[in-house]
């Protein structure tokens, strides 16, 4: 029997349902750590407020990346979006900042080089390691079945949490997920960094330290969408062609056709 859904009450998002597959995840000791990372590193010091933690960040994140995709998926079914990808990138999303150290990015952007300049830690690699770890040692892999993921799709999950094949620790395999390229983006957008881990701590960020934002992350996907543009004169965006195009997401915010990605010619 499946693991039912769970609901939160974000104070960012409001009432957010989570999978009963991320409820596994979420109970695990690997994932529960997050509750003591600092979303904001040493900012508490300063202003009092800041005291989130990756564990309501990773929440969000996964709300929004199933958000995207079900939007895209609802208004693009010519896209061949299955259920395995939304949950994939729900996952990926919610697993996606594993990784982090104490502090956040006060420890890998400031402590390791203090003690070790040659330090080659990363924190996606280490979120796809910690990952591997949490299903192996939670005896996971059943309820992935359960829910009709199998081994191809967790290493889906990894790819999308990484965003792009450069972005991968020494050795990692690189499988992709066919014509699908889009949804590389929706997590961890290594072209222009707009992705939902941005949506979700542009908010979350201003929430707690009493900041006032303008940026509203639901119109972007309300209104965005697949598309297809011509190559550039320098072959485009190498690694993701699909066929003789290219697969860009755009979303209304200004315009009628402002892109979440960098453009190429069209």
């Amino acid at each position: 029997m499946k693991p039912a859904n769970k609901v939160f009450n974000d104070p960012v998002h409001g009432h957010i349902e989570v999978s009963g597959l991320c409820v596994k995840i979420i109970d695990t000791p690997q994932f529960q750590r997050l509750r003591d990372v600092s979303q904001l590193g040493g900012v508490y010091y300063v202003f009092p407020g800041a005291a989130s933690r990756r564990f309501e960040h990773s929440l969000g994140v996964s709300y929004l990346a199933r958000q995207f995709v079900d939007t895209i998926r609802a208004k693009q079914p010519e896209l061949g979006i299955t259920d395995a990808d939304c949950l994939c990138v729900e996952v990926a999303g919610l697993c996606h900042d594993l990784g982090h150290g104490p502090f956040s990015h006060l420890y890998d952007g400031r402590f390791l080089p203090t003690i070790n300049h040659n330090h080659d830690f990363a924190h996606e690699h280490a979120s796809i390691g910690i990952f591997d770890h949490l299903i192996r040692s939670n005896h996971l892999l059943p309820a992935f079945e359960l829910f009709g993921l199998g081994e191809e799709d967790i290493q889906f999950i990894k790819e999308l949490m990484l965003g792009d094949k450069s972005e991968g620790p020494a050795g990692f395999e690189w499988k992709g997920r066919g014509n699908k390229t889009f949804l590389y983006d929706i997590v961890a957008n290594k072209r222009n960094g707009i992705d939902v881990d941005k949506f979700d701590y542009f908010a979350r960020d201003c929430h707690v330290l009493g900041l006032t934002k303008s940026f509203d992350a639901s119109r972007l996907v309300r209104f965005a969408m697949v598309f297809r543009v011509s190559r550039d004169n320098h072959g485009g965006r190498s690694g993701r062609s699909f066929l003789n195009d290219d697969i860009e997401m755009s979303g209304d915010v200004n315009g009628p056709s402002h892109k979440l990605e960098r453009s190429n010619s069209v």
